[in-house]
């Protein structure tokens, strides 16, 4: 199971507001229906690494659609083989800190 936190950022459009693009790309998320989270600046999706990652290319891809010039995507991945995690349980831990 992996957590990886995805921003995708159209560059080169015809405006500074970047949302209907940003949306675009989100769409891609909620269609496939994989577990995920939207944050102000970034989306976490969770799920199977290989198949979180063709999400990640398919959001990537769709600004370009919608007319972008360019795309700059940071993808951030955190996966752990020594026991089972969940982007809930992440923040569940680190709250239980506090």
């Amino acid at each position: 199971m992996a957590v990886v936190e995805v921003r995708v950022v159209p560059v080169g459009t015809d405006s500074a507001s970047v949302s209907s693009y940003v949306a675009a790309s989100y769409k891609i998320v909620e269609e496939e229906g994989l577990k995920h989270q939207l944050t102000p600046t970034s989306t976490i999706i969770e799920g199977d690494l290989n198949e979180v990652l063709n999400v990640v290319r398919r959001m990537h891809r769709t600004p370009f659609s919608k007319g972008a010039d360019r795309v700059v995507t940071s993808i951030f991945i955190d996966e752990r083989k020594d026991k089972p995690t969940e982007m809930d349980d992440i923040v569940d831990t680190v709250i239980d800190e506090v």
